[in-house]
């Protein structure tokens, strides 16, 4: 065997991982009757095409979960319509296929997606304590399986060369209607598709799998090899064994004079690995009328017989048998169906694939899947003696070996509607936690940086939890990721969590020794004007607090402020060192250097802050604001310097975050009691301006408020809610969940989730996506401690 080359370097351990896996499939494949055999489809291609016989070619689209269950009744109907249209895209030259598996997931997958890695610092306790919290949360849901959907799509075609024009047609419809659906979907190409056939193979022991399509040439394998297991066991004709796996196929007997839509969903909501398939093939619209207009003609002779017949016998010609009656109105209102009801005909093979690691477990598995069939007036019959040709028929590639069919039409066939509940489980890794999905019980993972806009707000009525889930998601990304974290603290709540994380809290107060210079100028401050006009727009707007009434700032007063700016500068300019940066006091001097009366004006409505009692922006910078995390605690600031204690805050998030671009770091501000800000002019327009700019320089902004109503105060403000794609609803006020149910699109059976919720649940809105969440934060633990804000549990610490 010639050795493995391979495009990318690989180290010693990988080189003896991908040589082992060839080998495993050299001695499969020398075995006379070998599990390759099994394996029904001919070749794959790396584009994902793949050849099932000598003239059916197929391939697959991943499609993901939209939120049905919970849904209003008339937006299930909406989306039940859709579906239909869905189905009546394909014609009788498509075979398609449905595919859902549930397959158990190695516990180091999920470690993997949801662990802290220690950093060997002074948090690896709070990283390993934060981790456990996850692993209990994830005990809670079902997350021990990987739930997967899948369209499989098949045509004749008498070559690859004639096959691959018509399936990229097909796949591109698709894909769009699924869109219009609003599903996400994708195709798999050839390696995902194997990867796919692996998981299923393989469910005994989850090995990762292990492929490049380099490595068929020098090897002498086939794709099989890769994916076979060690064996298959079909002896019983009831049952098989895979590996050292058990399973049983069986199919869905559709008995039921009306179908639910919550049969599928029930078979998916089993705690047990299973794959559920559905083969749909479409029956051409003349034939079916033909078809049935024959059975119809059928009826109605047998019913002349019987007439001819009662008759004969003397009693009245109008008793006919009961199911010939039934038979032929049935037929008739189907007849109708299919020329004017818009509806088509599909024939229909239902298979279900439980398994077990022993034989009384998967008799427990079956018991239970065939209970829920019971439960909607089915029955689930097991394929006995036909297991191989089930199994075969499950995998998701298009290949139905099973010829037991249910003739259905569209409405029938898409009460089987494919959607449940959307989960929102990324496994990046900067995915963040974000409480539990509340209806399924699953772990809400994700990252904000996917969002096209990853502007935030988290919005909820006093005592909801606001301040906590600010602080978790804080917390979260100190221990995770390498971001900055800058927080606007007007109440004075985070100190206990910045200060455990060795950050700078920054007490600004008239009495306090932390000064910040409002001066302070980085000369990467803009990178489409020069750093000195944006400097020279900031004190603009700091004098126009300072000095201007209602009309704001003169023309004569702005230039003179403009001109003083840029002399004041030229020291640090010509020799950027931090003892040549200026103060409010060199603006002041300057300003009465200036001969003008409006500059002598402007400088003594300034004295106040130089060398009065309000002084505390006179200063040089004397705090460590090149932490990782810094708190601006402005909770003293008087009435009088608030407005500009705030804007100076805004202005050193905006120098951190240009610092931070250049870096290629990501900066995230968080704003707690938002609405003080948008109440005066000059801050509210800087605040939308960093929702408008901070995406393009790395910033990730999350505005923390109780007023809903002050985000739409004006046209300008309501930008905010614009550009957030990301909003953490807790409970909400009764005019507040209207004007939420409006901006967002919420559904009024979603409003119910912000509706005298308790604390720490509510909705979340991520892009397009609304779930309804539950965060019960475990109390016993020291990031609990550290993050509350009740008076009472504070209280209990102090003591």
């Amino acid at each position: 065997m010639q050795p493995v080359k391979t495009k990318k370097k690989l180290s010693r351990s990988d080189k003896k991982q991908i040589e082992a896996a060839i080998a495993r499939a050299n001695r499969t494949d020398k075995k006379g009757k070998s599990a390759q055999d099994s394996i029904p489809y001919e070749r794959m291609w790396p584009d994902g095409i793949c050849r099932i016989s000598d003239s059916h070619y197929t391939k697959t689209i991943q499609f993901q979960d939209i939120n049905y269950q919970l849904s209003q009744n008339e937006d299930k109907t909406a989306i039940f319509e859709g579906w239909c249209d869905f189905l009546n895209y394909f014609d009788s030259s498509i075979h398609f296929q449905l595919s859902f598996l549930n397959l158990a997931a190695s516990e180091e997958t999920f470690a993997n997606s949801i662990s802290i890695p220690p950093q060997r610092d002074a948090f690896d306790s709070i990283r390993e304590e934060y981790t456990t919290m996850l692993q209990n949360q994830l005990a809670r849901g079902n997350n021990g399986l990987i739930k997967t959907k899948y369209l499989t799509f098949g045509i004749d075609a008498d070559s690859i060369k004639a096959a691959k024009p018509r399936l990229e047609r097909i796949e591109t419809d698709i894909l769009n209607n699924f869109k219009r659906l609003g599903v996400a979907a994708r195709t798999l190409d050839g390696k995902e598709r194997l990867s796919q056939l692996h998981a299923v193979f393989h469910m005994d022991e989850q090995l990762p799998f292990q492929f490049e399509w380099d490595w068929l040439a020098p090897s002498g394998l086939s794709t099989k090899d890769f994916i076979a297991p060690s064996s298959f066991e079909f002896r019983t004709g009831k049952q098989f064994r895979m590996g050292k796996k058990y399973g049983t196929v069986s199919f869905l007997q559709i008995l039921a004079p009306e179908l639910n839509d919550r049969l599928l969903a029930d078979f998916l909501d089993m705690e047990s690995s299973l794959i559920v398939s559905m083969h749909i093939q479409s029956v051409d619209q003349v034939k079916a009328i033909k078809t049935v207009k024959r059975k119809i003609t059928d009826l109605d002779r047998s019913k002349i017989e019987e007439q001819k017949k009662a008759v004969r016998a003397g009693y009245d010609m109008d008793i006919i048998p009961s199911d010939l009656a039934t038979y032929g109105s049935e037929a008739k209102k189907l007849l109708q169906d299919l020329q004017s009801r818009n509806e088509r005909m599909f024939l229909l093979t239902f298979l279900v694939l439980n398994t077990a690691d022993n034989p009384r477990q998967l008799g427990n598995n079956i018991f239970q899947a065939g209970s829920i069939a019971q439960k909607y007036n089915c029955q689930l019959t097991r394929l006995d003696f036909q297991q191989e040709e089930g199994l075969m028929s499950c995998l998701p590639l298009g290949l139905n070996q099973i010829e037991i069919q249910r003739g259905l039409t569209t409405s029938s066939t898409a009460i089987f509607v494919p959607f449940t509940t959307q989960e929102l489980f990324q496994n990046g890794k900067e995915a963040l936690y974000y409480g539990i999905n509340a209806l399924s019980n699953n772990l809400i993972m994700v990252d904000r940086k996917l969002l096209k806009n990853s502007n935030g707000l988290i919005l909820g009525t006093p005592g909801s939890g606001k301040s906590f889930s600010a602080k978790r998601e804080i917390a979260n990304c100190f221990l995770l990721t390498s971001d900055d974290v800058i927080i606007c603290d007007p109440e004075a709540e985070y100190a206990p969590l910045v200060e455990r994380l060795h950050g700078q809290v920054i007490k600004i107060s008239p009495t306090s020794t932390n000064y910040i210079n409002p001066m302070d100028l980085n000369l990467d401050y803009s990178d489409d004007e020069s750093p000195l006009s944006l400097k020279s727009d900031f004190i603009l707007s700091l004098c126009e607090l300072i000095v201007g009434g209602k009309e704001g700032l003169q023309p004569v007063q702005k230039t003179i402020i403009d001109r003083c700016v840029r002399l004041v500068y030229q020291t640090y300019l010509n020799d950027p060192r931090p003892e040549n940066m200026p103060i409010l006091e060199d603006l002041y001097n300057l300003l009465r250097e200036q001969e003008e009366k409006e500059a002598q004006y402007i400088a003594t409505a300034l004295e106040i802050y130089v060398t009065g009692s309000l002084n505390v922006f006179n200063h040089q910078s004397n705090v460590d604001i090149n932490n990782r995390i810094v708190c601006y605690d402005i909770k003293e600031l008087g009435k009088q310097l608030k407005k500009i204690g705030m804007l100076v805050v805004q202005d050193q998030v905006w120098n951190r975050v240009t610092i931070n671009r250049a870096a290629h770091k990501s900066t995230r501000y968080y704003i707690d009691e938002m609405h003080l800000l948008l109440k005066e002019e000059q801050t509210a327009a800087y605040t939308v301006e960093i929702w408008k700019r901070f995406r393009k320089w790395g910033g990730i902004p999350t505005g923390i408020t109780q007023n809903v109503k002050d985000l739409l105060s004006s046209r300008e403000v309501e930008n905010i809610f614009e550009n957030s794609d990301f909003v953490y609803m807790l409970n909400q006020a009764g005019g507040d969940r209207q004007i939420l149910a409006k901006q967002l699109g919420i559904s009024t059976h979603q409003l119910s989730y912000v509706t005298h919720s308790g604390e720490g649940e509510g909705l979340l809105f991520y892009g397009s996506t609304i779930l309804p969440f539950v965060d019960h934060f475990p109390k016993n633990t020291e990031l609990y401690r550290i993050m509350t804000t009740k008076p009472q549990e504070l209280k209990k610490e102090d003591e």
